[in-house]
């Protein structure tokens, strides 16, 4: 039957979903090609199975998929209590970073506030669900977190907020600072992912 021998050989070249996991021997490596592929190929990790229950997580519009998270990179920039209150809204909440693949899923150029503060305690970093920071993962810039007060210590209660970037201009994976709370930056919302049943046909 010609029909079926089509409809056969369409869906033998239709791949299971698989979560990405880029090389990343060390923490001055980032992958493009990998950032590149998370954000464009978020509809064909939503249709990976055409008539049976779809073993992909499932993230709303304008949410990006990963490891069965769902994230959502703001475009506002806000404070840190702001941004959170906005993700909460959203029903997620600032991203806490559980892996180096997690950590590579910005762009050399952005920063963003994640769910990291250490403004009930000094110097205990704890994220936004209450667990403390891992010291085995962690991806500081140089002396931070230092804490800074300001030129003139305009900011006593220091920086007690912590967001991704890049230093003056590099190509490194991306480092966290600590920063002051108050300061506008962009922020990255994160949920689980849901399971789900397929409901249209990927082009």
């Amino acid at each position: 039957n010609i029909l079926f021998f089509i409809l056969t050989e369409t869906l033998s070249k239709i791949k299971p979903c698989s979560t990405v996991q880029p090389t990343c021997p060390g923490p001055k490596v980032i992958s493009k090609l990998w950032i590149l592929s998370l954000r464009h190929k978020l509809q064909a990790n939503r249709c990976c199975n055409l008539f049976k229950d779809d073993p992909c997580y499932k993230c709303e519009e304008g949410w990006e998929q990963h490891g069965g998270k769902c994230y959502y990179f703001s475009i506002r920039k806000s404070s840190w209590e702001q941004s959170r209150d906005e993700c909460r809204a959203k029903g997620g909440d600032l991203v806490k970073i559980e892996s180096r693949e997690e950590d590579v899923m910005t762009e050399a150029e952005d920063k963003f506030w994640i769910g990291l503060t250490d403004s009930a305690v000094e110097g205990r970093w704890v994220w936004v669900d209450g667990s403390p920071l891992n010291e085995s993962l962690k991806f500081w810039w140089g002396n931070d977190p230092d804490n800074w007060k300001g030129h003139n210590g305009e900011y006593p209660d220091g920086e007690d907020c912590a967001r991704m970037g890049e230093k003056g201009g590099a190509d490194d994976l991306k480092c966290w600072f600590d920063a002051f709370c108050s300061k506008p930056h962009r922020s990255i919302c994160e949920k689980a992912g849901v399971k789900g049943q397929i409901k249209n046909v990927c082009d």
